[in-house]
Protein backbone atom coordinates (compact mmCIF):
# COMPACT_ATOMS: atom_id res chain seq x y z
CA UNK A 1 0.00 0.00 0.00
CA UNK A 2 1.48 3.54 -1.21
CA UNK A 3 0.18 5.97 0.97
CA UNK A 4 -0.24 9.57 -0.31
CA UNK A 5 -0.62 12.81 1.53
CA UNK A 6 -1.94 16.02 0.44
CA UNK A 7 0.43 18.60 3.10
CA UNK A 8 -1.12 21.96 3.96
CA UNK A 9 0.00 24.62 2.80
CA UNK A 10 2.63 26.49 5.48
CA UNK A 11 4.39 29.29 3.26
CA UNK A 12 3.02 32.56 4.04
CA UNK A 13 1.35 34.64 2.29
CA UNK A 14 -0.87 31.56 1.84
CA UNK A 15 -2.13 29.30 -0.85
CA UNK A 16 -5.04 27.73 -1.43
CA UNK A 17 -4.93 25.34 -4.57
CA UNK A 18 -4.39 21.76 -4.14
CA UNK A 19 -2.38 18.95 -5.93
CA UNK A 20 -5.46 16.84 -6.34
CA UNK A 21 -9.16 17.70 -6.18
CA UNK A 22 -11.40 15.54 -4.07
CA UNK A 23 -12.79 14.49 -6.70
CA UNK A 24 -9.29 13.30 -8.49
CA UNK A 25 -9.11 11.72 -5.05
CA UNK A 26 -12.00 9.52 -5.22
CA UNK A 27 -11.22 8.26 -9.04
CA UNK A 28 -8.05 7.68 -7.62
CA UNK A 29 -8.32 5.12 -4.78
CA UNK A 30 -10.98 3.50 -7.44
CA UNK A 31 -8.81 2.65 -9.69
CA UNK A 32 -5.81 2.31 -7.98
CA UNK A 33 -6.50 0.37 -4.62
CA UNK A 34 -3.18 -0.18 -3.64
CA UNK A 35 -3.16 3.70 -2.77
CA UNK A 36 -4.43 5.29 0.21
CA UNK A 37 -4.93 9.01 0.42
CA UNK A 38 -4.54 11.13 3.32
CA UNK A 39 -5.19 14.74 3.38
CA UNK A 40 -3.61 17.19 5.96
CA UNK A 41 -6.75 18.75 7.93
CA UNK A 42 -6.42 22.80 6.61
CA UNK A 43 -9.26 25.59 6.76
CA UNK A 44 -7.57 27.51 3.79
CA UNK A 45 -7.80 25.48 1.02
CA UNK A 46 -10.22 26.27 -1.79
CA UNK A 47 -11.82 22.74 -1.35
CA UNK A 48 -12.88 21.81 2.51
CA UNK A 49 -11.60 19.06 4.48
CA UNK A 50 -15.39 17.99 4.05
CA UNK A 51 -15.42 17.66 0.89
CA UNK A 52 -12.37 15.74 0.55
CA UNK A 53 -13.82 13.35 3.43
CA UNK A 54 -17.09 13.08 1.05
CA UNK A 55 -14.72 11.90 -1.77
CA UNK A 56 -12.86 9.19 0.25
CA UNK A 57 -9.92 10.24 1.52
CA UNK A 58 -8.89 10.03 5.21
CA UNK A 59 -8.36 13.24 6.90
CA UNK A 60 -5.72 13.78 9.73
CA UNK A 61 -3.50 16.81 11.37
CA UNK A 62 -0.19 14.51 10.90
CA UNK A 63 0.46 13.09 8.05
CA UNK A 64 4.38 11.55 8.97
CA UNK A 65 2.82 7.94 7.91
CA UNK A 66 2.64 8.73 4.13
CA UNK A 67 5.46 7.60 1.75
CA UNK A 68 4.90 10.82 -0.70
CA UNK A 69 4.15 13.97 -0.06
CA UNK A 70 2.12 16.42 -2.19
CA UNK A 71 2.49 20.42 -1.52
CA UNK A 72 2.25 23.25 -4.21
CA UNK A 73 4.19 26.39 -2.76
CA UNK A 74 7.81 25.54 -0.30
CA UNK A 75 7.18 23.52 2.40
CA UNK A 76 8.71 25.43 5.50
CA UNK A 77 12.01 24.14 6.92
CA UNK A 78 10.44 23.09 10.30
CA UNK A 79 7.78 21.29 8.62
CA UNK A 80 10.10 18.88 6.59
CA UNK A 81 9.34 15.52 7.31
CA UNK A 82 13.05 13.36 7.06
CA UNK A 83 13.58 10.57 4.85
CA UNK A 84 9.90 11.30 2.59
CA UNK A 85 10.05 12.04 -0.91
CA UNK A 86 7.71 15.21 -1.36
CA UNK A 87 6.68 17.02 -4.59
CA UNK A 88 6.04 20.69 -4.51
CA UNK A 89 7.53 23.82 -6.49
CA UNK A 90 10.99 24.50 -4.77
CA UNK A 91 11.85 27.64 -6.32
CA UNK A 92 15.76 26.74 -6.32
CA UNK A 93 16.88 26.00 -9.72
CA UNK A 94 17.93 29.11 -10.74
CA UNK A 95 19.78 29.87 -6.99
CA UNK A 96 16.71 31.63 -5.96
CA UNK A 97 18.49 33.38 -2.62
CA UNK A 98 15.04 33.13 -0.15
CA UNK A 99 15.15 29.04 -0.79
CA UNK A 100 18.86 28.32 -0.45
CA UNK A 101 18.08 27.35 3.23
CA UNK A 102 14.90 25.06 2.19
CA UNK A 103 17.59 23.03 -0.03
CA UNK A 104 19.95 22.69 2.47
CA UNK A 105 17.46 21.33 5.13
CA UNK A 106 16.24 18.61 2.13
CA UNK A 107 19.88 17.60 2.01
CA UNK A 108 20.27 17.56 5.70
CA UNK A 109 16.77 15.43 5.86
CA UNK A 110 17.92 13.28 3.30
CA UNK A 111 14.03 14.22 1.53
CA UNK A 112 13.67 12.76 -1.76
CA UNK A 113 12.52 16.17 -3.42
CA UNK A 114 10.86 15.65 -6.93
CA UNK A 115 9.90 19.51 -7.90
CA UNK A 116 6.97 19.94 -10.38
CA UNK A 117 8.73 22.60 -12.26
CA UNK A 118 11.54 19.94 -13.48
CA UNK A 119 8.60 17.44 -14.45
CA UNK A 120 9.53 17.64 -18.43
CA UNK A 121 9.39 15.75 -21.44
CA UNK A 122 12.21 14.96 -23.11
CA UNK A 123 11.80 17.48 -25.57
CA UNK A 124 12.15 19.62 -22.61
CA UNK A 125 8.46 20.91 -22.51
CA UNK A 126 6.81 21.03 -18.89
CA UNK A 127 4.40 18.67 -18.24
CA UNK A 128 2.09 20.53 -15.52
CA UNK A 129 2.01 23.42 -13.74
CA UNK A 130 0.19 26.55 -13.19
CA UNK A 131 0.71 28.32 -16.05
CA UNK A 132 -2.63 28.69 -18.45
CA UNK A 133 -4.67 30.15 -15.10
CA UNK A 134 -1.44 32.46 -14.34
CA UNK A 135 -2.13 33.50 -17.80
CA UNK A 136 -5.96 34.01 -17.65
CA UNK A 137 -5.55 35.78 -14.22
CA UNK A 138 -2.85 38.03 -15.32
CA UNK A 139 -4.41 38.93 -18.62
CA UNK A 140 -7.57 40.01 -16.93
CA UNK A 141 -5.38 42.11 -14.58
CA UNK A 142 -3.35 43.51 -16.86
CA UNK A 143 -6.44 44.96 -18.49
CA UNK A 144 -8.45 45.72 -15.29
CA UNK A 145 -5.10 47.73 -14.61
CA UNK A 146 -5.38 49.86 -17.79
CA UNK A 147 -9.17 50.32 -17.28
CA UNK A 148 -8.38 51.76 -14.02
CA UNK A 149 -5.44 54.22 -15.26
CA UNK A 150 -7.56 55.75 -18.11
CA UNK A 151 -11.16 55.19 -17.00
CA UNK A 152 -12.10 53.83 -20.20
CA UNK A 153 -13.50 50.38 -18.74
CA UNK A 154 -13.94 48.57 -15.96
CA UNK A 155 -13.73 44.92 -14.76
CA UNK A 156 -14.11 43.59 -11.30
CA UNK A 157 -11.73 41.24 -10.10
CA UNK A 158 -11.05 37.76 -10.83
CA UNK A 159 -10.90 36.14 -6.98
CA UNK A 160 -14.32 37.40 -6.72
CA UNK A 161 -16.05 34.86 -9.57
CA UNK A 162 -16.62 31.11 -8.29
CA UNK A 163 -15.19 29.89 -11.78
CA UNK A 164 -13.48 30.24 -14.89
CA UNK A 165 -17.17 29.88 -16.74
CA UNK A 166 -18.43 33.08 -14.34
CA UNK A 167 -14.77 34.69 -15.26
CA UNK A 168 -16.16 34.77 -18.62
CA UNK A 169 -19.85 36.48 -18.01
CA UNK A 170 -17.61 39.80 -17.20
CA UNK A 171 -16.39 40.26 -20.90
CA UNK A 172 -19.77 39.90 -22.50
CA UNK A 173 -20.45 43.58 -23.81
CA UNK A 174 -17.09 45.27 -23.04
CA UNK A 175 -16.05 48.05 -24.85
CA UNK A 176 -12.49 48.36 -25.65
CA UNK A 177 -10.99 51.44 -26.51
CA UNK A 178 -8.32 50.84 -29.90
CA UNK A 179 -5.58 49.58 -27.34
CA UNK A 180 -2.39 47.82 -28.89
CA UNK A 181 -1.60 44.89 -26.99
CA UNK A 182 1.70 42.87 -26.99
CA UNK A 183 1.98 39.39 -25.85
CA UNK A 184 5.32 37.59 -25.27
CA UNK A 185 5.62 34.03 -25.33
CA UNK A 186 3.90 30.99 -26.75
CA UNK A 187 4.15 28.29 -23.41
CA UNK A 188 1.10 27.76 -20.72
CA UNK A 189 1.08 31.31 -19.88
CA UNK A 190 0.84 32.84 -23.26
CA UNK A 191 -2.01 30.40 -23.98
CA UNK A 192 -3.88 31.45 -20.65
CA UNK A 193 -3.37 35.16 -21.84
CA UNK A 194 -4.85 34.51 -25.39
CA UNK A 195 -7.83 33.08 -23.99
CA UNK A 196 -8.51 36.06 -22.51
CA UNK A 197 -7.83 38.73 -25.70
CA UNK A 198 -9.69 36.12 -27.38
CA UNK A 199 -12.79 35.97 -24.92
CA UNK A 200 -12.68 40.18 -24.78
CA UNK A 201 -12.89 40.30 -28.31
CA UNK A 202 -9.40 41.38 -28.95
CA UNK A 203 -8.45 40.90 -32.48
CA UNK A 204 -4.45 39.34 -33.51
CA UNK A 205 -2.61 41.16 -36.02
CA UNK A 206 0.60 39.87 -37.59
CA UNK A 207 3.75 41.31 -35.88
CA UNK A 208 4.89 43.56 -39.31
CA UNK A 209 1.63 45.06 -39.50
CA UNK A 210 1.51 45.74 -35.59
CA UNK A 211 4.60 47.62 -35.89
CA UNK A 212 3.22 49.55 -39.04
CA UNK A 213 0.21 50.90 -38.30
CA UNK A 214 -2.53 51.96 -35.65
CA UNK A 215 -5.98 50.75 -35.93
CA UNK A 216 -9.62 51.79 -35.09
CA UNK A 217 -10.08 48.66 -32.64
CA UNK A 218 -8.10 46.86 -30.13
CA UNK A 219 -5.42 44.47 -31.50
CA UNK A 220 -3.10 42.27 -29.94
CA UNK A 221 0.25 40.58 -31.26
CA UNK A 222 2.11 37.50 -30.30
CA UNK A 223 5.67 37.38 -30.23
CA UNK A 224 7.29 34.23 -29.90
CA UNK A 225 10.95 33.89 -29.88
CA UNK A 226 11.76 34.18 -33.59
CA UNK A 227 10.24 37.40 -33.01
CA UNK A 228 11.68 38.45 -29.80
CA UNK A 229 15.36 37.45 -30.24
CA UNK A 230 18.01 37.06 -32.79
CA UNK A 231 21.68 35.88 -32.96
CA UNK A 232 23.93 38.45 -31.96
CA UNK A 233 26.41 37.36 -35.27
CA UNK A 234 24.31 35.14 -37.53
CA UNK A 235 21.06 37.27 -36.94
CA UNK A 236 18.77 34.28 -36.95
CA UNK A 237 16.77 32.68 -34.57
CA UNK A 238 17.55 28.25 -33.49
CA UNK A 239 15.05 27.63 -30.64
CA UNK A 240 17.36 24.71 -29.91
CA UNK A 241 20.72 26.71 -29.89
CA UNK A 242 18.98 29.57 -28.21
CA UNK A 243 17.89 27.22 -25.26
CA UNK A 244 21.25 25.68 -25.43
CA UNK A 245 23.10 29.48 -25.58
CA UNK A 246 20.68 31.90 -24.70
CA UNK A 247 23.95 34.43 -24.25
CA UNK A 248 24.50 34.24 -27.67
CA UNK A 249 21.26 36.17 -28.49
CA UNK A 250 20.10 39.74 -28.05
CA UNK A 251 16.19 40.80 -27.87
CA UNK A 252 14.29 42.45 -30.66
CA UNK A 253 11.38 43.79 -28.90
CA UNK A 254 12.23 47.54 -28.34
CA UNK A 255 10.21 48.29 -31.36
CA UNK A 256 7.34 47.11 -30.51
CA UNK A 257 7.43 49.46 -26.83
CA UNK A 258 7.19 52.25 -29.53
CA UNK A 259 3.63 50.84 -30.59
CA UNK A 260 2.21 49.15 -27.43
CA UNK A 261 -0.12 50.25 -24.80
CA UNK A 262 -0.60 47.17 -22.80
CA UNK A 263 2.32 44.49 -22.61
CA UNK A 264 1.52 40.80 -21.32
CA UNK A 265 5.04 39.13 -20.90
CA UNK A 266 4.47 35.55 -20.82
CA UNK A 267 8.48 34.41 -21.35
CA UNK A 268 10.62 32.35 -19.25
CA UNK A 269 13.94 34.00 -18.22
CA UNK A 270 16.51 33.37 -16.38
CA UNK A 271 19.87 35.21 -15.74
CA UNK A 272 20.97 34.08 -19.60
CA UNK A 273 18.09 35.08 -21.38
CA UNK A 274 18.49 39.16 -22.64
CA UNK A 275 15.63 41.13 -21.36
CA UNK A 276 12.96 42.80 -23.34
CA UNK A 277 14.46 45.66 -22.34
CA UNK A 278 16.54 47.82 -20.17
CA UNK A 279 15.69 50.07 -17.17
CA UNK A 280 16.86 53.46 -18.89
CA UNK A 281 14.49 52.39 -21.94
CA UNK A 282 11.18 53.77 -20.13
CA UNK A 283 13.11 57.02 -19.90
CA UNK A 284 12.34 57.53 -24.01
CA UNK A 285 9.72 59.92 -25.23
CA UNK A 286 9.05 56.56 -27.62
CA UNK A 287 8.66 54.14 -25.03
CA UNK A 288 4.74 54.28 -24.73
CA UNK A 289 3.92 51.54 -22.45
CA UNK A 290 1.76 52.31 -19.90
CA UNK A 291 0.78 48.96 -18.32
CA UNK A 292 2.80 45.96 -18.15
CA UNK A 293 1.41 42.63 -16.73
CA UNK A 294 4.64 40.77 -15.48
CA UNK A 295 3.08 37.22 -15.59
CA UNK A 296 5.86 35.24 -15.51
CA UNK A 297 7.24 37.48 -12.59
CA UNK A 298 11.22 37.36 -11.93
CA UNK A 299 12.32 40.37 -10.47
CA UNK A 300 14.59 42.35 -12.37
CA UNK A 301 14.25 39.70 -15.01
CA UNK A 302 13.01 39.91 -18.81
CA UNK A 303 10.85 42.88 -17.24
CA UNK A 304 13.78 44.92 -15.63
CA UNK A 305 11.90 46.87 -13.78
CA UNK A 306 9.82 44.16 -11.53
CA UNK A 307 10.60 45.66 -8.48
CA UNK A 308 9.12 42.55 -6.70
CA UNK A 309 5.84 40.61 -5.77
CA UNK A 310 2.22 42.14 -4.74
CA UNK A 311 -0.26 40.60 -3.60
CA UNK A 312 -3.67 39.01 -5.04
CA UNK A 313 -5.37 41.81 -3.42
CA UNK A 314 -3.23 44.57 -4.51
CA UNK A 315 -1.67 43.45 -7.57
CA UNK A 316 -0.07 46.77 -9.31
CA UNK A 317 1.93 49.37 -8.50
CA UNK A 318 3.66 52.35 -10.23
CA UNK A 319 7.30 52.69 -11.27
CA UNK A 320 8.31 56.16 -11.92
CA UNK A 321 9.69 56.71 -15.28
CA UNK A 322 12.76 58.82 -14.30
CA UNK A 323 13.47 57.90 -10.99
CA UNK A 324 12.74 53.99 -11.60
CA UNK A 325 11.63 54.19 -8.25
CA UNK A 326 8.43 52.30 -6.62
CA UNK A 327 5.27 54.48 -6.76
CA UNK A 328 1.33 54.37 -6.46
CA UNK A 329 -0.39 52.88 -9.57
CA UNK A 330 -1.89 55.02 -11.89
CA UNK A 331 0.47 58.38 -11.58
CA UNK A 332 0.88 60.38 -13.92
CA UNK A 333 4.74 60.05 -15.08
CA UNK A 334 4.48 56.20 -14.00
CA UNK A 335 4.39 52.95 -15.77
CA UNK A 336 1.86 50.54 -14.15
CA UNK A 337 3.54 47.03 -13.50
CA UNK A 338 0.95 44.05 -12.04
CA UNK A 339 3.58 41.60 -10.28
CA UNK A 340 1.95 38.69 -8.33
CA UNK A 341 3.37 35.44 -7.44
CA UNK A 342 0.39 32.96 -7.23
CA UNK A 343 -1.81 34.53 -9.69
CA UNK A 344 -3.70 30.94 -9.69
CA UNK A 345 -5.00 31.33 -6.43
CA UNK A 346 -8.27 33.72 -8.03
CA UNK A 347 -9.54 30.77 -9.64
CA UNK A 348 -7.96 27.65 -7.49
CA UNK A 349 -10.97 25.29 -8.07
CA UNK A 350 -10.22 25.50 -11.89
CA UNK A 351 -6.58 26.01 -11.74
CA UNK A 352 -6.47 23.19 -8.85
CA UNK A 353 -8.17 20.73 -11.31
CA UNK A 354 -5.82 21.25 -14.63
CA UNK A 355 -3.04 20.40 -12.74
CA UNK A 356 -4.63 17.45 -11.27
CA UNK A 357 -5.45 16.32 -14.02
CA UNK A 358 -1.87 16.47 -15.70
CA UNK A 359 -0.21 15.17 -12.48
CA UNK A 360 -2.49 11.89 -12.68
CA UNK A 361 -1.97 11.40 -16.50
CA UNK A 362 1.90 11.85 -16.52
CA UNK A 363 3.14 11.57 -13.17
CA UNK A 364 1.26 9.39 -10.36
CA UNK A 365 1.30 6.04 -11.95
CA UNK A 366 4.87 5.70 -12.22
CA UNK A 367 5.73 7.64 -8.77
CA UNK A 368 3.68 4.68 -7.04
CA UNK A 369 5.61 1.84 -9.00
CA UNK A 370 9.05 3.62 -8.30
CA UNK A 371 9.97 6.08 -10.79
CA UNK A 372 10.29 7.11 -14.47
CA UNK A 373 12.94 9.23 -16.54
CA UNK A 374 10.40 12.23 -16.47
CA UNK A 375 10.64 11.42 -12.86
CA UNK A 376 14.14 11.13 -12.36
CA UNK A 377 14.95 14.21 -14.51
CA UNK A 378 13.02 16.43 -12.22
CA UNK A 379 14.51 15.31 -8.82
CA UNK A 380 16.65 17.89 -7.23
CA UNK A 381 17.94 15.62 -4.22
CA UNK A 382 17.47 12.04 -3.30
CA UNK A 383 19.55 10.48 0.10
CA UNK A 384 21.03 13.27 0.91
CA UNK A 385 22.84 14.26 -2.14
CA UNK A 386 22.08 16.32 -5.07
CA UNK A 387 21.60 14.31 -8.54
CA UNK A 388 23.86 14.37 -11.36
CA UNK A 389 21.30 17.30 -13.35
CA UNK A 390 21.65 19.38 -9.82
CA UNK A 391 25.24 19.07 -8.93
CA UNK A 392 25.64 22.72 -10.08
CA UNK A 393 23.16 23.77 -7.04
CA UNK A 394 25.96 22.53 -4.56
CA UNK A 395 27.67 25.84 -3.32
CA UNK A 396 24.58 27.09 -3.34
CA UNK A 397 22.70 24.24 -1.38
CA UNK A 398 25.77 24.62 1.20
CA UNK A 399 25.98 28.26 1.09
CA UNK A 400 29.04 29.22 -0.02
CA UNK A 401 28.21 30.72 -3.23
CA UNK A 402 26.59 34.54 -3.59
CA UNK A 403 22.95 34.62 -4.09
Amino acid sequence: MTRIGLIKEGKTPGDNRVALTPSQCKWIQKNAPDVKIIVQSSTARCFSDREYLAAGAEIKEDVSECDILLGIKEVPVDQLVPGKTYLFFSHTKKNQPHNQKLLKAVLDKKIRLVDFECLEHEDGQRIIGFGFFAGVVGAHNGMMAYGNRTGLFTLDRVYKQRSFRELIHNYFGIKLPNVKIAVTGSGRVAHGILEIMNLMGIHEVEPDDYLARRFSYPVYTQLKGGELYQHKEKGNYSRVEFHEEPQKYQCKFLPYAAQTDILMNGVYWDKNVPRLFEKEDVKAENFIIKTIADITDDVNGSVPINLGDQTNEDPVYGVDRETLQKTAPYLRNSIDLMAVGNLPNELPRDASRYFGEQLIKYVLDDLVKGGSEIIQRATIAEAGRLTKQYEYLQDYAAGRSEV
